[in-house]
């Protein structure tokens, strides 16, 4: 069953619904899975065992009854992102100092799941305090990126373990959180999708905060159809986060078949003088083929110039971070007695710097920048731009005082964009590459139309790392 490891959720649900299966042996193989590979792999900070086969009985039960599905997730399993609260279970947020920490509530984004019929099978590991872009953790360790089990290298972050969990076959799907690009640098540094999404769209209520003003929820998943299925069931106004009340929620359509089915499309391109860092040869060739097959998929692609500033809009978004993290950890950053990680102390110590007037002209910087981007996109369906500068580096590279990974990812969140992370190659040495897709907010529908049929006409996100050398 080694290969079910890496379908897709409407796979897995095609065979729960023929009978190959139960929700009990899925859960058990990702299980297994997990076991065998997690102490090399280091995606998992908890494992459920008891509660996730509990939830696979139960939809094994409905199943068996003829109740009916609670819908096309149901029986499927998922994991969880470590800043995500379940009531009684610890949640560390990627802190040694906060292994104790007990969650009184349930987030409504996990609740969702669970109404949707998912199997939890544990949370897995980030950046500490989902403040870093590289993925390293040095006081709770680091997930190792699967594509090289001889070098370790960066798994991305902040959302690392969910990452690596889908990457290795060890869930098919994980949610994570985007601040600044921490769905889409794992995704695109691990070879598979992540959806981040408009702010509101899905529920931050109980889940841990890095930046109230930029945050948001989304899938990393196989393929482009899962992430909008699962955001789908994540969607919708929740009364205990206000911020939701004015988003609609997502509601997946499948997209139309033919030749072309992006005739009609407008892409627009970042002109490469533009780009606010340079990018590896490799990834700019990934770039231009995703370009072609585009245009063959009858998209229309425009390079126009841009009238942003992708580096001065990562700047603003940081600063913004930076202040709103240093609200929400202030009280203990400075204790020496706590295990915190130098370099998440340091960022997080820089917001005490900002000063009120500097933090309410970002905000104001901020408004203005999401009512221009609102303007400039209704012209376009989607900016294809390269996700990351460079595929995973080897861990002695990383220097944690500079951002490279952000300068294509943050300014998505400045402008309250919707973003999609795709597959689109590998380099020479067998490394993962990604491209973006941004839109409007609330574009998750339109990306996903380009995402899904750009990858029905590509195999990038069918391939898989080598993992025998760990015994999968």
């Amino acid at each position: 069953m080694s290969d079910i490891a890496f379908a897709t959720l409407g796979e897995l649900a095609r065979g729960l619904a023929a009978g190959r299966y139960s929700s009990v042996e899925l859960a058990r193989l990702y299980l297994d899975r997990i076991d065998r590979a997690n102490p090399a792999l280091g995606a998992y900070v908890s494992v459920d065992r008891e509660g996730a086969l509990k939830l696979a009985e139960a939809a094994d039960a409905r199943r068996r009854a003829g109740y009916g599905l609670l819908g096309p997730l149901d029986g499927l399993p998922v994991a969880v992102k470590d800043l995500c609260d379940i009531e009684g279970q610890v949640t560390t947020a990627g802190s040694q100092a906060w292994t104790q920490r007990r969650s009184a509530v349930t987030a409504t984004a996990v609740t969702r799941l669970v109404d949707a019929g998912m199997v939890v099978l544990g949370k897995t590991h980030m950046v500490e305090f989902a403040f870093g872009g590289w993925g390293t953790n040095p006081v709770m360790g680091t997930p190792r990126n699967p594509w090289d089990l001889v070098r370790a290298r960066i798994p991305g972050g902040s959302s690392s373990g969910s990452g690596v969990a889908v990457a290795a076959g060890l869930a098919p799907a994980a949610l994570g959180s985007d601040t600044g690009g921490s769905v889409r640098i794992p995704a695109a540094l691990n070879g598979i999708t992540g959806l981040k999404t408009t702010r509101g769209l899905i529920s931050l209520h109980g889940s841990v905060a890095l930046s109230h003003t930029l945050d948001s929820i989304g899938p990393l998943t196989r393929d482009t159809r899962d992430a909008l299925l699962l955001t789908q069931a994540l969607s919708g106004p929740d009364p205990r986060d206000p911020v939701t009340q004015a988003v609609p929620a997502f509601r997946f359509h499948e997209p139309a078949a033919g030749a072309q089915p992006l005739r009609g499309v407008r892409i627009a391109l970042m002109p490469p003088a533009q780009y606010p860092i340079a990018v590896d040869a490799a990834v700019q060739g990934a770039l231009d083929d995703a370009r072609r097959v585009l245009a063959g998929l009858g998209a229309d692609l425009v390079e126009a110039p841009f009238p942003f500033d992708f580096h001065d809009m990562m700047l603003r978004n940081g600063q913004i971070i930076a202040a709103e993290a240093y609200a929400q950890h202030r009280d203990y950053i400075e204790d020496g007695n706590l295990p915190l990680g130098p370099h998440v102390r340091s960022r997080v110590l820089a917001g005490k710097h900002v000063s009120a007037a500097d933090y309410i002209r970002a905000l104001q910087a901020h408004a203005a920048a999401c009512e221009d981007w609102r303007n400039w996109m209704r012209d376009y369906d989607a900016l294809l731009a390269p996700c990351l500068p460079f595929a995973a580096c080897p861990l002695e590279e990383v220097d944690e005082a500079a951002t490279p990974l952000a300068a294509f990812t943050r300014p998505g969140n400045y402008v309250n964009a919707s973003g999609l992370a795709l597959p689109a190659g590998f380099t020479a040495d067998g490394l993962p590459i990604g491209v973006q897709l941004l839109g409007k907010p609330n574009g998750e529908g339109a990306l996903g139309r380009i995402g899904m049929a750009f990858q029905a006409q590509t195999d990038w996100h069918l391939r898989r790392p080598g993992l025998a050398a760990i015994g999968l």
